[in-house]
């Protein structure tokens, strides 16, 4: 939600959705996943984990923030920055990939 309020304030609208359960909205039909995904916009996601299984969703050429591997072992707050897991990071990536940044 940080992250859509500094893209906001550049003029950069997005959309944020919470997809805590893939298997129920695998479930659902095609036209409703595209409504709440959006058609041809650049997809995000955001997860403290890996990219595993995102692409499903994000499409090929989605962008993933997240974690790079598996073993990582601190506090959030220190995992976090160094995954570029931050409303500011993750507002610099879109900002790159939709040529504004």
């Amino acid at each position: 939600m940080a992250a859509s309020d500094l893209l906001a304030g550049d003029g950069i609208s997005t959309r944020v959705v919470s997809l805590p359960c893939w298997q129920l909205f695998a479930a659902q039909d095609e036209a409703y996943r595209e409504q709440i995904l959006g058609g041809d916009t650049l997809r995000v996601g955001i997860e403290a984990a890996t990219r595993f299984g995102w692409t499903r969703w994000l499409g090929h050429d989605g962008e993933f923030v997240g974690m790079t591997g598996f073993g990582a072992s601190a506090p959030a707050s220190d995992l976090f920055p160094h995954f570029g897991i931050t409303e500011e990071a993750v507002a610099e990536r879109v900002r790159a990939r939709l040529g504004r940044g």
